[in-house]
C-alpha cells in the first residue's frame, strides 16, 4: 500500500511549483499515478471517488498554468478537490482522508492556504469567485480567480444568480465548467441540455470565422454590416445555444476535451491572458480510469471502503437502512393514494427512491441541485391537489428554510418533508444534520417527527399523509438493526403523543426517566439496562418521537413530586440548543408545581463538529453510552465507576 516507487512523479510534487518542473509529455504518466493513488486512498478510507477521477487532468492543467495560492481556485462542490489537495502539499495527509483530525473530505480555509474558500454544498463557486475577484480589484491586485463549477452545480439557483452578476461586478473572472453530465444522480433539466447542444455547435465557430474574413474585405457600408450582424446573431441562436453565456457578457471558450492535457494547458494559457470574464467549457467523464466507477458513477460518487479489484463495498451491512425503508414506504403510499408524488434534488439513489423510480417513473420528479425550487414546486403541487413528499438530506434542507416558511407553512399546504441523514455523519460540519430541529420547530403549522426504527417510519409516513398539513419526518443515516419487513403492519400513531418503550419496574426511590429521539431510543434502552442491572436504578425509556407537537402531558407527569423521579435525561443526535433538550427545559419552566429532581441533557453543543467516525466523535464529546452512565452516576452522587 502506497509504495513510493510506484508513485515517483507524484512523490516529486510537494507544491504546485514542483508540478511545473515536470515536462508536459510526462503529465499523462502523472495522471495515471494520481488515479492509482486516489483509488488506494478511497478504497481504504472511503470518500468521493468518481467525481475526482473525472477531474485529474483538469486539476493538473490548472495548477500547471496558474500559480496557487496567489491565483485563487474555488472548487464548486468540495468533493471535486482531492486532486487539488494532492498537488498542493497534502499528498501524505490525504491518507488520513475523513479520519478524525485528518484530511477533510471537502475544502476548508482552515486546512490550507491553497483553499481560499470552503465548499461542501453545490453552487457556491461563482458567487464566491465574484467576491474574491471584487476584493482583488478594490485592492489593486492582479492575480487570477478561477471558479471551477461541476457535478451539476450550473443548474443550481445560486450559480445562475452568480452568472447574472459577473459582468456587473468584475472585469476579470475565469469560470471553468466541468461538464460530466452528472450531479450525483444523472443531470436533469434545461441547463445540462443546453451544454449538450453547445457540444454539437462547434460548426458555428468555423462559420463565424469565415464570415468575419469575408466582411473584412467588403466596403464599410453601415446598413449592410448591421444586417449581417443581425443575421449573425440569428444564426448564432440557431447553431450555438452557447449564446446564453455571451448574452450575459461572458466570453465563451469551448467545449474542449477535459482529459487532453496538451489542449487543456494551451487553452488555459490563452484564457489566462484574457482581461475579461470568460467561461471555459470542458467535457470530462465521471469515474474515468476505473471501470467500475465509470460504469456506475452514481454508486461511486461517494462510498465507504471497497475492494479495488472487484469494486464491491467492504463490510456492507445486510440490515435495511432508513433510506431503503423510506423508499419501500413511498411505494406503499403511492399504491394506496394515487395523488402521491415524490420529489428529490439530484439524490434519487441517496434518498432511497431508486426502486420507486422504477415502479412509478411518472410520479418521481428529480429537479437537480435546486432545493429551494423543490420546496416551492412541492408547494405548488399541494396547492393544486397533489400530495408531494420531498426527500432530501438534512444538510440540504437548510437551503430551503425560507421556502419552507413562506411557501409551505404560511399557506399551510400539505407537503411532507422526509429528512434523511439527520444527525452526525462522517463527512463533517458541511454535512452534519444536527441543526434542523432548531431552525424548523419555531415555524407555525409545521409538525416534526422522528421514528425510532424503520417500521415506525412507515407508520409515520401514512399518519402524516392523513394530517393534511406540513410535516417533517427526520431520520438518521444507517439502520436501527431492528427486524424489518417492507410489508410491516401500520401502527396507529396518536398524533403528538410520546411512546413508553420501557416501563418502571417498581416504586423504589431511585427512578430515572430517559427520553430518547430516533436511534437514541436504542441507546437509552442500553443505558437503562446498565443502570438497572449494575446500580439498581429503576429506569423507564420514553420514545419522544414528536418534537412538535411535543407531548407535554407525559413529561408533566414525570415532573410531579408524587412521581418521585430522581432524574430526567434527554438524548438526541442533534444540538441541544433548540432541540429536545430545549423543548424539555421550556416545559419544566412552564410547569406550575416546580420540579425538584435532576435534569441532564445529552446532545451536541453549539459548536461545529469535526469530521470522523461517528462513534469516535461521540466518545470525544461524551455521548457514548459509557460516558453518559458515568455522568448520570456522578450527578446522582454515586462514586462507583461505570
Amino acid at each position: 500500500m502506497f509504495n513510493n516507487e510506484k508513485y515517483q512523479l507524484l512523490y516529486s510534487i510537494n507544491s504546485p511549483q514542483d508540478l511545473k518542473k515536470i515536462p508536459v509529455e510526462k503529465l499523462s504518466d502523472l495522471a495515471v499515478e494520481i488515479r492509482d493513488f486516489l483509488l488506494e486512498v478511497v478504497a481504504e478510507q472511503g470518500g468521493h471517488l468518481a467525481p475526482n477521477l473525472g477531474v485529474v487532468e483538469l486539476s493538473i492543467a490548472l495548477h500547471y498554468v496558474f500559480d496557487s495560492p496567489q491565483d485563487m481556485m474555488i472548487w464548486d462542490v468540495g468533493h471535486q478537490g482531492y486532486i487539488h489537495k494532492l498537488l498542493t502539499g497534502r499528498r501524505d495527509f490525504m491518507k488520513s482522508l475523513r479520519s478524525y483530525q485528518g484530511c477533510r473530505g471537502f475544502l476548508s480555509r482552515d486546512e490550507s492556504d491553497h483553499d481560499p474558500f470552503g465548499a461542501g454544498h453545490a453552487g457556491t463557486a461563482i458567487s464566491a469567485g465574484i467576491g474574491l475577484a471584487v476584493a482583488r480589484d478594490r485592492q489593486g491586485q492582479k492575480h487570477k480567480v478561477i471558479s471551477i463549477v461541476g457535478d451539476g452545480s450550473l443548474n443550481c439557483g445560486i450559480s445562475l444568480e452568480g452568472l447574472n452578476n459577473i459582468c456587473e461586478a468584475t472585469e476579470d473572472l475565469i469560470v471553468v465548467i466541468n461538464d460530466n453530465k452528472m450531479s450525483i444522480s444523472e443531470n436533469v433539466g434545461a441547463i445540462p441540455s443546453l451544454l449538450s447542444r453547445i457540444i454539437t455547435g462547434e460548426s458555428y465557430n468555423q462559420l463565424k470565422s469565415a464570415t468575419k474574413a469575408i466582411l473584412n474585405k467588403l466596403p464599410r457600408w453601415e446598413g449592410f454590416h448591421k444586417g449581417i450582424s443581425k443575421f449573425e446573431e440569428a444564426t448564432k441562436s440557431l447553431l450555438v445555444p452557447g449564446v446564453f453565456f455571451e448574452e450575459l457578457g461572458l466570453r465563451y471558450v469551448g467545449p474542449i476535451n477535459g482529459h487532453d492535457l496538451g489542449e487543456m494547458i494551451r487553452t488555459l494559457e490563452g484564457v489566462k491572458k484574457f482581461n475579461a470574464p470568460v467561461v471555459l467549457h470542458t467535457i470530462t467523464e465521471k469515474g474515468r480510469g476505473y471501470e467500475p466507477a465509470r460504469i456506475e458513477p452514481e454508486r461511486f460518487h461517494g462510498l465507504a471502503q471497497f475492494d479495488i479489484a472487484t469494486g464491491q463495498s467492504l463490510n456492507k451491512s445486510q440490515n435495511v437502512t432508513f433510506s431503503q425503508a423510506f423508499g419501500d414506504a413511498m411505494i406503499r403510499l403511492a399504491k394506496s393514494f394515487d395523488n402521491t408524488v415524490a420529489i428529490t434534488a439530484a439524490m434519487t439513489s441517496g434518498t432511497g427512491l431508486s426502486e420507486f423510480k422504477t415502479v412509478f417513473k411518472d410520479k418521481l420528479y428529480d429537479v437537480g441541485i435546486a432545493e429551494e425550487h423543490a420546496t416551492v414546486f412541492a408547494a405548488g403541487l399541494a396547492a393544486g391537489g397533489i400530495r408531494p413528499v420531498v426527500a432530501m438530506y438534512s444538510t440540504f434542507l437548510q437551503r430551503s428554510f425560507d421556502c419552507v416558511i413562506h411557501d409551505v407553512c404560511l399557506q399551510n399546504l400539505p407537503v411532507i418533508f422526509c429528512c434523511d441523514r439527520s444527525g452526525i455523519v462522517e463527512d463533517g460540519p458541511t454535512h452534519h444534520g444536527i441543526h434542523d430541529i432548531a431552525f424548523l420547530r419555531n415555524i407555525p403549522n409545521l409538525s416534526i417527527l422522528m421514528p425510532q426504527d424503520e417500521e415506525e417510519l412507515h407508520s409515520m409516513l401514512f399518519a402524516s399523509y392523513e394530517q393534511k398539513e406540513p410535516v417533517v419526518i427526520r431520520y438518521a443515516k444507517g439502520s436501527s438493526f431492528h427486524s424489518y419487513s417492507k410489508n410491516c403492519s401500520l401502527k396507529v400513531i396518536e398524533w403528538g403523543k410520546a411512546k413508553i418503550v420501557r416501563n418502571f419496574i417498581n416504586n423504589g426511590n431511585k427512578k430515572i426517566s430517559l427520553w430518547g429521539l430516533g436511534l437514541e431510543v436504542q441507546n437509552c434502552l442500553k443505558i437503562a439496562e446498565i443502570l438497572t442491572s449494575e446500580f439498581s436504578y429503576d429506569c423507564e425509556v420514553v420514545n419522544a418521537r414528536f418534537l412538535k407537537p411535543f407531548d407535554k402531558v407525559v413529561l408533566a407527569k414525570r415532573l410531579h413530586k408524587n412521581a418521585n423521579i430522581n432524574l430526567i435525561m434527554t438524548l438526541e443526535d442533534h444540538q441541544k440548543q433548540g432541540g429536545l433538550a430545549s423543548i424539555v427545559d421550556e416545559v419544566v419552566v412552564e410547569y406550575e408545581n416546580g420540579y425538584c429532581g435532576n435534569i441532564l441533557h445529552f446532545g451536541w453543543g453549539n459548536d461545529f463538529v469535526d469530521h470522523g467516525k461517528t462513534q469516535l466523535l461521540r466518545e470525544e464529546h461524551g455521548l457514548d453510552n459509557g460516558s453518559i452512565v458515568k455522568t448520570i452516576l456522578s450527578t446522582l452522587g454515586e462514586t462507583n465507576n461505570a
